[in-house]
């Protein structure tokens, strides 16, 4: 997957789509490196997201709440309401699972809020 088309790099993240929308599952799954120091602002408008840390650490900031929490290996977290966040990498690059429902194509890009756009029905 490395150097493929589904791995796709961004400011701050580096993506390894390893289950997209084509596969009929009705979730997407990806793998994401945070490196140490990224802060990204996020907010899937359009997605509910689950992540699972296997390696590294890092911090999420719920902008609603004003919580901060930590992630460490063994971290599961949900944005299930669609939530505002800011992900921070800590002191070592965080490696990620990530599910997304809907699932995505393995094209998107974050937009202006940090989202992706809602499905549009192609696969």
């Amino acid at each position: 997957m490395i150097g493929t088309e589904r791995e796709v790099n961004g400011p701050g993240w580096t993506s390894r789509r390893m289950l997209l929308k084509k596969g009929g599952m009705g979730f997407s799954m990806h793998e994401t490196i945070i490196p140490a120091g990224a802060e990204m602002d996020l907010w899937y408008k359009h997605h509910l997201e689950a992540v699972y840390c296997v390696s590294g650490n890092g911090s999420i900031l719920d902008k609603a709440t004003g919580e901060t929490h930590e992630i460490t290996d063994g971290t599961l977290y949900a944005l299930d309401n669609h939530d505002q966040h800011t992900l921070r990498g800590g002191t070592e690059d965080m490696r990620l699972v990530c599910t997304f429902n809907p699932p995505v194509t393995g094209l998107e890009v974050h937009d202006e809020d940090g989202a992706y756009l809602p499905d549009d029905g192609e696969a």
